[in-house]
């Protein structure tokens, strides 16, 4: 198994990529802050769950990839409320977001509270 088949990754990856499509409407004083900050966290999930997987047999490092992987998540959802608030994002999008956002990180606790379903050591 690849940490590309991992159901995270890939609804973190459409999640990003979701992202990046809607920021691309954002102002362009946005560009340096919001649009940037949300785009990073965002890909953030996704990097960090690559590289723990890739450290699986650790349990401590594979579960710390997979808590840093979760807070990107949530910085993520804390840029959502912002692109909400400032009307950049239209309530409809916002919540179909936030419910993205928040299974995935149901899905990283899943993980992160049984690691050695995941190919990690017993811990």
């Amino acid at each position: 198994m690849d940490y590309r088949d991992l159901i995270v990754y890939q609804k973190a990856f459409k999640l990003a990529m979701r992202i990046f499509e809607i920021s691309r409407t954002f102002p362009k004083e946005e560009t340096y802050s919001l649009t940037d900050q949300i785009r990073r966290s965002s890909r953030s999930v996704c990097t960090n769950i690559g590289e723990g997987y890739r450290k699986r047999r650790y349990p401590a490092h594979f579960i710390s990839k997979l808590s840093d992987a979760d807070m990107e998540n949530t910085e993520t959802q804390v840029w959502l409320n912002f692109s909400l608030a400032c009307k950049y994002i239209p309530d409809s999008i916002f919540q179909e977001l936030d419910k993205e956002a928040t299974e995935i990180g149901r899905l990283l606790n899943y993980m992160m509270e049984n690691p050695e379903k995941f190919g990690s050591k017993k811990l």
